[in-house]
C-alpha cells in the first residue's frame, strides 16, 4: 500500500490516539513495531497518517497496549475502516482541506455545541449572509470563483441536520453576532428570518446570550465542541482566518465543556431566545 499522499483530520486524530496508547502503555516506537514484527518507522509512519491501519491490527494494538476500553477501541476500529467518500470531497483541490476537515468533523460527530459571538453559525447562514462573511472575513481578497465554492460548501454543511442517525446542534449565538449587518439590513433581516425557521427544525436550538447578561463566560472567538461515537474522542474546533485549529486534548475537552456549560447558564431559553430575534428583526 503506498503512502497517502493527502491525510484528513480524521486520519490524524486516528493516529494521534494510537500513539496516545502507546505512550500510556509505555512502549516506544520500536517496541510497539516488534509486537507486530514491523520496522520501526512503519508505526511512526502509521502514528502519523501516512499510511493506514487495519481493524485487525487496531484491535491488536489495543489488546498489547492493555486498553480493556472496547467502546473506545471500537470506535478506533470504525475510523480505520470507513472509506466512504463524503460529500465534501468534491472540493478537494477547490477549497483548502481545512473547510473539508470541518465538513467531515460535523458528518461524523454525534452532537454538535458552538457559541458564535461575530456571525451566525455557519449551517445556519443564508447564501446572501455567507457571501457577505467571506468578503469582509478572508484575509486576502477571493476572486469570484472562491467565493462561489466557499458559500456552496457551507450550503451544503447544514445536510447534517436531515440525517438519519440521532444527532442535536445546540447553537449559542451572542447578542453581537444578531446585529452584525454583513451585506446591509436586508441581507442580515433575511438571515434572522431563516435562523427563526430553522430553530423549529426538531434537531436546531438556538440561544442568546444578550449584551446585559451578567458576566461573560466565552473566550472572544468562535468554538464549535463536537462529540464523538465515545468521549475520548470530542474534538473541539476553534475558527480562525488562517485555517481551523483542532483540540483533543482531553484538559482541553474538560475546560472547553465547562466553558459551554457556563455559556448556557447564561444564555435565555428557547422560547425567549426566539422573541429576542424576532424583536431585533422588528427594529431593523
Amino acid at each position: 500500500m503506498p503512502p497517502r499522499t493527502v491525510t484528513t483530520a480524521r486520519q490524524r486524530r486516528l493516529g494521534a490516539e494510537l500513539r496516545k496508547m502507546r505512550e500510556a502503555a509505555g512502549y516506544n516506537a520500536r517496541e510497539a513495531a516488534a509486537l507486530l514484527g514491523l520496522d520501526h518507522t512503519k508505526i511512526s509512519q502509521v502514528e502519523t497518517a501516512r499510511f493506514g491501519v487495519s481493524a485487525e491490527r487496531v484491535r491488536f494494538l489495543a489488546s498489547a497496549y492493555g486498553c480493556e476500553d472496547q467502546a473506545y477501541v471500537e470506535a478506533l476500529v470504525a475510523m480505520a475502516t470507513e472509506r466512504t467518500r463524503g460529500w465534501w470531497e468534491k472540493y478537494r483541490g477547490v477549497l483548502s482541506p481545512g473547510f473539508l476537515d470541518v465538513a467531515e468533523l460535523e458528518h461524523q460527530s454525534s452532537y454538535l455545541h458552538t457559541y458564535q459571538i461575530a456571525h451566525i453559525p455557519g449551517i445556519a447562514q443564508t447564501e446572501e449572509y455567507a457571501d457577505a462573511v467571506f468578503e469582509f472575513g478572508s484575509p486576502h481578497r477571493l476572486s469570484k470563483e472562491q467565493k462561489e465554492a466557499r458559500v456552496e460548501h457551507r450550503i451544503q454543511r447544514a445536510k447534517i441536520l436531515d440525517r438519519e442517525e440521532p444527532f442535536e446542534y445546540t447553537a449559542l449565538v451572542h447578542e453581537a453576532a444578531l446585529r452584525m449587518r454583513f451585506g446591509g439590513r436586508e441581507v442580515l433581516r433575511s438571515q434572522l428570518d431563516h435562523l427563526l425557521t430553522l430553530s423549529d427544525h426538531p434537531r436546531f436550538t438556538v440561544r442568546v446570550i444578550p449584551f446585559d447578561t451578567d458576566g461573560f463566560a466565552g473566550s472572544g472567538q468562535a468554538v464549535l465542541y463536537a462529540g464523538g461515537p465515545v468521549p475520548q474522542l470530542d474534538t473541539v474546533h476553534l475558527d480562525s482566518t488562517l485555517g481551523p485549529v483542532f483540540l483533543d486534548a482531553e484538559t482541553q475537552l474538560r475546560s472547553y465543556r465547562s466553558m459551554l456549560s457556563r455559556m448556557e447558564k447564561r444564555a435565555l431559553g428557547i422560547r425567549k431566545s426566539r422573541d429576542f430575534i424576532k424583536e431585533i428583526i422588528q427594529w431593523l
